[in-house]
């Protein structure tokens, strides 16, 4: 088409589809063509801001390496991430969250009753939990990747000191659908701000905190995955996560325990002779 104005542009490139086009490839495409028209319509986008977005972008793609993906953090601190997540929970179970920039695929086997914490100084947490479908069943052999924050709130991506699988575990339910293991009490931390993300936060006066959390993806076949984060009750950036993940039904609750209390069956059983902190949480996932 030769004459392409800002009132027909949107429908022109809708008009640009083979006929051999996916069906839900042009849906989605002509979709974001016209918000993203609509946007630039919306605020008069000028020529120093479109290259000014165009650069981050950039940015992002040198910043983006197997430790940290910034278009990842982009998409979190945009509260797009967290949207997409929402869209697609199902109901009647546990909500999911963000997976976010610094997951390590294929962490070692961890048994129930396990330890993350290593040699790292800090709280002993204990966390209980079973996998149950829908309607409260146990599921059995249910796939449980556990990861989180060492207490320098930093994950092992980040962290040169820290080896690879550092405070990661993955975990499968016993017949009981029981999961369990000993870690330190995860921190709250800041998400990477010196790239695109962070110029974003500053230039909306927003800071840079997540409140403290463990990471879960669980998994069993004819299940839907659920990837998700649980929260800190008592933690002060639980109503202001700049990633937006938080949601009523992921909040924990740390119980201390009293010293000499520590229970048998655990990798640390007859080592924490202090107080610790217990947590229990149960995961329900969809039917496929």
């Amino acid at each position: 088409m030769r004459n392409v104005t800002v009132e027909n542009i949107t429908d022109v490139f809708s008009a640009y589809f083979g006929d051999d086009a996916d069906p839900r490839s042009k849906q989605v495409l002509s979709s974001l063509a016209k918000h993203l028209h609509a946007f630039v319509k919306d605020v008069e986008l000028t020529h120093d801001e479109w290259r000014k977005g165009l650069k981050a972008l950039e940015w992002a793609g040198k910043l983006t390496c197997p430790e940290r993906n910034e278009f990842v953090l982009l998409s979190d601190v945009m509260g797009l991430s967290s949207l997409v997540d929402m869209v697609n929970s199902k109901p009647d179970v546990t909500s999911s969250s963000v997976l976010g920039p610094f997951h390590v695929s294929n962490a070692p086997p961890l048994e129930i009753g396990g330890d993350m914490r290593g040699d790292f100084a800090g709280e002993v947490v204990l966390v209980e939990g079973t996998v149950r479908d829908a309607n409260g069943a146990p599921i059995p052999g249910a796939s449980v990747d556990i990861w989180q924050t060492a207490p320098n709130g930093l994950y092992s991506s980040q962290d040169p000191a820290q080896e690879t699988y550092s405070f990661h575990g993955l975990m499968t339910t016993d017949d009981r659908g029981r999961y369990a293991f000993t870690t330190v009490r995860p921190v709250s931390y800041v998400v990477p701000d010196d790239g695109p993300a962070g110029d974003i936060l500053k230039a909306a006066g927003r800071h840079p905190w997540r409140p403290s959390h463990i990471h879960f993806i669980v998994e069993a076949e004819g299940y839907h995955s659920l990837v998700t984060e649980v929260f800190a009750a008592d933690d002060p950036y639980l109503d202001q996560d700049t990633v937006f993940g938080v949601r009523d039904d992921l909040v924990m609750h740390y119980v201390k325990q009293p010293a000499g209390s520590f229970p048998e069956e655990f990798e640390l059983s007859g080592q924490v002779k202090e107080e610790y902190s217990r947590v229990d949480f149960d995961f329900k996932l969809a039917l496929i």
